[in-house]
């Protein structure tokens, strides 16, 4: 791989990394790959059926890309696990989330299922993961990372970070730690507007700083950045992906970081709406990224190469720095990508038979992640007796919310259990003739358990209303069972009984059922600080 051989626009192209919308290659990954050069691609939901097709799917841009004369290609995933996996199929092990590992406290944990998710990534083509997610979650409203952290102790999200880097690179999946340099303390979705992290360098140097340090120090080989505003670093009002103080006076010379840097994506509204992506496409690399993300739309792709390419000839952008940051992905392709051959990734994804061994680490993790906050005399229930189970559906998608095709909802869980379980399912965001519904339902019953989920930063109304009603109803039992963010408490503090589950996921339920019945203790330690009296993150 020799960079001299490359033209001004194949260096370019080696610059991004984009997505498209299909199964198959469509006209906007192959104009991209054949016109511009393209780096590598993104892959999400919307490209995913069978592990068979992903496999395809890789086999088919791999060989595109060399029938062009173009390097290998990078093909990204956000594969982080728990509740954003963009792999949904019962073929791939269903691997926990960040909060839920932080919970078990134990670090070998995230080492030993990232190595499983690293070999089933390979075997698909894949070739880049990104994750893990570094971001130290210390603020109850941030309403885009929240289970996606490990915790707020920076010094475990550090632990568990590294060893997930370890894993992945071990295996020779490369691994990018996000979003830099930290996304957690922010109540604002980068997705939506401008988020900005006001603390001093101090403060971000012992907190939002320190899993960075650490995963540079275990070789990680990209850097994901944050669209969010750090005044104590950047005087000027722009996000870090576009801030050469963050990315080349912060983490290229202060952090001594010499791998690839890589932007989120520049459609998200922090850039796309404030910006442009062409403009952003230009700050970001004059900051210092070395690969700029756009994931979506074509005019938006093309737009942002363009603009690179227009920024160099008229020289706003020296080719010295866009050399710089070839050599950087070519070096980290050799390194990772070489021998790489279309045959190689196309071979069918074996039928995913039952691994032993990887269920019972997998249902072990759930039963040391579960966490139970509060019980004032609750549990565990009486199985000879009818028990009510409330279960949230979550019926839109997201970036950061979309739900498993293949779910086991807690009400079938709990039957494995107790003879006589009714389940009520409703929406995530109830109004009120589906909540005055359930309550009607709920007044017969003696034990009443409530499953809460919310991706965002507050439990939403329709929920925090029925919980507030079945307390009324004087229920002999009532359990509350947050099913993704563990902060829903502090919505609803009169609850007598609380878990946190970290996720929904099938091997979290059949937990949370077998100790709903007393058949297994909950053995997880709270990753984050909730307001209850008394309770607080373990040290």
């Amino acid at each position: 791989m020799d960079i001299s051989k490359l033209s001004l626009e194949q260096k370019i192209g080696q610059m991004f990394i984009c997505g498209f919308h299909t199964l198959v290659p469509d006209d906007q990954i192959r104009k991209l790959i054949e016109d511009y050069h393209l780096g590598g691609v993104i892959y999400f939901r919307r490209n995913i059926d069978k592990p068979q097709q992903v496999a395809s799917l890789s086999a088919s841009l791999q060989k595109l890309a060399a029938d062009h004369g173009n390097l290998p290609l990078w093909i990204a995933i956000d594969q982080e696990g728990g509740m954003v996996a963009r792999i949904d199929h019962k073929q791939i092990s269903r691997i926990p989330g960040n909060m839920a590992l932080g919970a078990t406290d134990h670090p070998d944990y995230s080492y030993e299922v990232s190595k499983i998710s690293a070999e089933e990534l390979l075997q698909l083509g894949i070739n880049m993961n990104f994750a893990p997610c570094l971001d130290v979650n210390n603020n109850p409203h941030n309403p885009v990372i929240g289970v996606r952290s490990f915790g707020e102790n920076p010094d475990k999200v550090s632990e568990h970070g590294a060893a997930v880097i370890k894993a992945f690179q071990e295996k020779g999946l490369s691994a990018a730690a996000k979003h830099f340099p930290g996304h957690g303390d922010t109540n604002v979705d980068s997705h939506m507007g401008l988020a900005t992290v006001e603390h001093d360098v101090e403060r971000l140097q012992q907190v939002e700083l320190k899993p960075f340090i650490k995963a540079i120090q275990q070789g990680v080989d990209v850097i994901m950045t944050a669209h969010v505003i750090f005044p104590a670093i950047e005087p000027e009002p722009i996000p870090a992906t576009l801030s050469r103080s963050v990315l080349t006076g912060l983490l290229r010379e202060d952090l001594a970081y010499d791998g690839i840097i890589v932007t989120d994506c520049l459609e998200m509204h922090a850039i796309a709406k404030f910006f442009g992506v062409g403009e952003g496409a230009v700050k970001a690399v004059e900051a210092g990224a070395d690969v700029v993300l756009v994931s979506h739309t074509l005019s938006d792709q093309i737009e942002a190469i363009e603009a690179v390419k227009n920024a160099v000839r008229s020289g706003r952008i020296s080719e010295k720095t866009i050399d710089a940051a070839v050599e950087r992905i070519l070096k980290l392709k050799q390194k990772r990508l070489t021998g790489l051959q279309a045959s190689e990734v196309s071979q069918v994804f074996l039928e995913r038979h039952e691994k032993p061994e990887v269920d019972r680490l997998l249902k072990e993790i759930s039963r040391k992640s579960i966490t139970l906050v509060k019980d004032q005399g609750q549990l565990p229930l009486n199985t000879a007796e009818p028990v009510l189970v409330i279960w949230p559906e979550v019926r839109s998608e997201t970036q950061v919310d979309e739900p498993w095709t293949e779910v086991v909802t807690l009400g079938e869980a709990l039957s494995k259990y107790a003879a006589n379980v009714k389940e009520i399912r409703i929406s995530a965001e109830p109004g009120q003739e589906e909540i005055e519904e359930t309550l009607n339902t709920a007044a017969s019953f003696s034990q009443v358990v409530l499953a809460t989920y919310t991706a965002g930063s507050t439990l939403p109304e329709g929920q925090m209303s029925l919980a507030e009603k079945l307390l009324r109803q004087n229920h002999g039992k009532l359990v509350v069972a947050s099913t993704r963010n563990p902060y829903d408490l502090n919505d609803i503090p009169e609850i007598p009984a609380y878990l946190c589950c970290y996720e929904n996921t099938p091997y979290f339920m059949e937990a949370l059922a077998s100790i709903l019945a007393g058949q297994s203790e909950a053995e997880g330690k709270l990753p984050v600080s909730l307001d209850e009296p008394g309770v607080a993150a373990a040290n």
